[in-house]
C-alpha cells in the first residue's frame, strides 16, 4: 500500500484529545498535582535551611545555644525533605493509576474509532500498522503525562520558586537566572521544532517497518510455496534502509543538539558561581547563600536539561498519537444519518432499484441494475468473473454506499437504517471465511452472543462440522490459530456455516459457500443449507450446479446488469445466451467463469 507521506505532528489536537480522556479523572489529577507541588517545595525550602546551617557553622566556636539551632534547624530540614518525600510517593502512585485508567479508555475508545471506518478503509491499509497505532496512541499518553507531571510542571514550579528566593538576596543573580532559564527553554523549543520532521519521518518509517512486516508474515504460506524468501528479504531490507536513513539523521542530529545543551549548562553553572564568589567577596551574600545558590543551580539545571530530553522525547509522543489521531478525525466513508432508526424485518422482500456503483477509481461496476428478490425467495448470481455478484452483496450489506439508486428491504432504503440492524438481520457465508484466533465455541458462538453451548454444538451438527470437531483433543476448546489457518479451507467454510445457522437471521447471503468442499463434505452440507435457507429470503453466489438446481429462481449478470431471470430449465429452453454458454462449459460440478 502506497504510504501517505506526512512529516508534520499534530500537537494541539494531541493535547485536545490527552486532555479531553483525562478529565472523567479530577480527584487523581488534582492529587497528582499536589504530589508534585510538594516535592518541588522540599526542594526549594529545604536549601534555605540548608543556608542557615551553613551559615551557623561558619560562624565561630559552637556554643551549647548554637548546637541546639543548628540541630532545630537539622530537624526541620529532615522534615521538609520527608515531605518531599511523601510527595513524590503520593504522586507516583496517583500518577500509576491516572496513566493506567487514561490509557485504557484510549485503547478501548481508539479501537471502537477504527472499527467504525469502511471496508475500504482497511483492505487499504496494513493491519499491523493500523494495529501499531492503536498501540502507539495509548503508550503515546504516558509519555506526554510522565513528561508534563514529572519534568515541564516540576521545572516551572521549582524555577519560579528559586528565582523569588534569589531575588531577595541578590536581583542580579535572579534577573540572570530568569533570563538563562528563558534562553534555554527557548532553545530547547526551537531545537525540538528543528527535529519535528525529522522524528515524525522516523516514525512514519517505523510503520512502514512494521506493516511490511506484517504483510510478509500474514503471506508465509504464499512466501514458501513460491520460493520468494529472497525477494521479501529484499524487499523487508529496502524499508528498513528507509528506517536506517531516517534513525540517524534524528538520533545524530540529538547529539548535536545535546552539545549546545552542554555549552549552555556550563557557562550558567560558571557564571552564576563567578558572580557569587564576587557578591560574597563583597559581603552581599553569605558562604550559605553560595551554598544555596549552587544547590539550586544544580536542581534547576537538572530540570532544564529534562526539559530537552523530555521535549525530543514528547515530539516522538506526539508524532506517534499523530498517525492515530488522522484516523480517528478522518470521516468515516459509511455513515449513518441523523435521528437513524433500526431495520424492521416484516417479510424479507429486497428490491435492487436503478443501482449504479463504481470504486473510488471510477470504473462502473454496476449499472443501472434492476432487480426484486420477493419475501423468502431463493435467487442464484451467476456471471463472468467481474459481472458484479460479489458487489452486488456488498453493496446489500453496506460496505460501501451506492453511487446511484437505491437498495430497499421491505420498503426502506438501508441507507436510512442503521447499519448495525441491517447487517444484525442479514447471515453472510463468505467465500474464504476468516475466523477469529479464538476457541471454535467461541468462533460459532459469534454468531449470537447468548446462545449456549448447547445450542452452538447443535449448529455445528447441524453444518456438519461437530464430527471433526469431536476428534480434537480439546473439542470446541480448540484454538483454531490467527485467520483460522489451523484448519482445512473446508472445515473453515463449515464452521463459518453453522455461525449463520445459530445467527438465524431472516435473510442469508451464501458468496460460494461450498466453493472449499469436497464432494463428501458438499453432499453433507447441503441438507444443513437447505434447512439453513428454510422460511429466509437467500441470495446465492453459487457456480456449483448442485446449489444452483434447489434455488427458485436464477439471475444471470454480465457487465454489471441483469441480462436474464428464470428458472434453470427457463433459461436452458432459451435460445443460445450466456446462461447456456457457461452450462455447456461447465466441468467436474462447478460452472467457470
Amino acid at each position: 500500500m502506497p504510504t501517505e507521506k506526512r512529516y508534520h505532528i499534530r500537537v494541539f489536537p494531541v493535547l485536545r484529545a490527552y486532555s479531553t480522556a483525562t478529565r472523567p479523572y479530577p480527584v487523581l489529577l488534582l492529587v497528582s498535582i499536589l504530589g508534585v507541588l510538594a516535592v518541588e517545595a522540599s526542594g526549594i525550602i529545604a536549601p534555605l535551611y540548608l543556608r542557615e546551617l551553613v551559615d551557623t557553622l561558619a560562624g565561630g566556636a559552637p556554643t551549647r545555644e548554637i548546637l541546639y539551632g543548628l540541630f532545630a534547624t537539622l530537624g526541620i530540614y529532615a522534615l521538609v525533605i520527608f515531605g518531599g518525600w511523601i510527595g513524590r510517593r503520593v504522586s507516583q502512585i496517583t500518577i500509576s493509576y491516572l496513566e493506567a485508567r487514561v490509557m485504557s479508555d484510549l485503547y478501548t475508545d481508539s479501537f471502537t474509532r477504527l472499527l467504525r471506518h469502511s471496508h475500504e478503509f482497511f483492505i487499504s491499509n496494513f493491519t499491523g500498522t493500523l494495529t501499531r497505532r492503536v498501540t502507539r496512541y495509548a503508550r503515546s499518553y504516558e509519555q506526554v503525562f510522565d513528561a508534563s507531571m514529572f519534568t515541564f510542571l516540576p521545572a516551572i514550579i521549582f524555577a519560579a520558586g528559586i528565582i523569588g528566593v534569589l531575588s531577595t538576596r541578590s536581583p542580579v543573580l535572579a534577573a540572570a537566572l530568569l533570563g538563562w532559564t528563558t534562553l534555554f527553554v527557548y532553545t530547547q523549543f526551537k531545537m525540538a521544532m528543528y527535529l519535528q520532521p525529522l522524528r515524525a519521518a522516523r516514525a512514519e518509517a517505523d510503520s512502514q517497518v512494521t506493516g511490511a512486516l506484517s504483510d510478509a508474515v500474514l503471506n508465509h504460506s504464499t512466501v514458501t510455496a513460491f520460493a520468494t524468501l529472497a525477494r521479501e528479504a529484499h524487499s523487508f531490507g529496502s524499508v528498513v534502509s528507509r528506517w536506517y536513513t531516517t534513525t540517524v539523521r534524528s538520533w545524530t542530529a540529538d547529539a548535536w543538539i545535546n552539545g549546545v545543551q552542554g555549552i549552555l549548562a556550563l557557562l550558567i553553572e560558571v557564571g552564576l558561581l563567578s558572580a557569587a564568589v564576587y557578591f560574597w567577596q563583597q559581603g552581599v551574600v553569605s558562604v550559605g547563600d553560595f551554598v544555596l545558590i549552587q544547590v539550586y543551580i544544580l536542581g534547576l539545571m537538572d530540570r532544564v536539561w529534562g526539559i530537552g530530553r523530555n521535549m525530543r522525547q514528547l515530539y516522538d509522543a506526539f508524532a506517534d498519537a499523530t498517525e492515530m489521531i488522522d484516523i480517528i478525525e478522518r470521516p468515516i466513508d459509511i455513515r449513518d444519518v441523523p435521528d437513524i432508526k433500526p431495520l424492521v424485518i416484516r417479510s424479507g422482500r429486497i428490491a435492487f432499484d436503478h443501482v449504479h456503483f463504481a470504486y473510488r477509481d471510477g470504473y462502473p461496476i454496476l449499472q443501472d441494475l434492476d432487480l426484486v428478490v420477493s419475501p423468502h425467495e431463493k435467487i442464484a448470481l451467476v456471471g463472468p468473473s467481474g459481472s458484479g455478484k460479489t458487489t452486488l452483496t456488498k453493496l446489500l450489506l453496506r460496505l460501501y454506499d451506492l453511487t446511484g439508486g437505491t437498495i430497499r428491504i421491505d420498503g426502506q432504503n438501508i441507507a436510512d437504517v442503521a447499519q448495525e440492524s441491517l447487517r444484525s438481520q442479514i447471515a453472510f457465508v463468505p467465500q474464504e471465511p476468516v475466523l477469529f484466533h479464538r476457541t471454535l465455541h467461541e468462533n460459532i458462538g459469534y454468531g449470537r452472543s447468548d446462545a449456549s453451548r448447547e445450542e452452538v454444538v447443535e449448529a455445528a451438527r447441524q453444518a456438519h462440522c461437530h464430527e471433526f470437531i469431536s476428534l480434537l483433543p480439546l473439542g470446541y476448546d480448540t484454538l483454531v490459530g490467527e485467520r483460522g489457518v489451523k484448519l482445512s479451507g473446508g472445515e473453515r467454510q463449515r464452521v463459518a456455516i453453522a455461525r449463520a445457522i445459530l445467527k438465524n437471521a431472516p435473510i442469508l447471503v451464501l458468496d460460494e459457500a461450498t466453493s472449499s468442499l469436497d464432494s463428501e463434505s458438499e453432499a453433507l452440507i447441503q441438507d444443513a443449507l437447505a434447512k439453513l435457507m428454510e422460511g429466509k429470503t437467500v441470495i446465492a453466489i453459487a457456480h456449483r450446479l448442485s446449489t444452483i438446481m434447489k434455488m427458485d429462481r436464477i439471475i444471470v449478470m454480465n457487465k454489471g446488469r441483469v441480462v436474464l431471470t428464470g428458472t434453470h430449465a427457463e433459461l436452458l429452453a432459451q435460445d443460445s445466451n450466456l446462461y447456456k454458454k457457461l452450462w455447456e462449459i461447465q466441468a467436474g460440478g462447478f460452472i467457470e467463469s
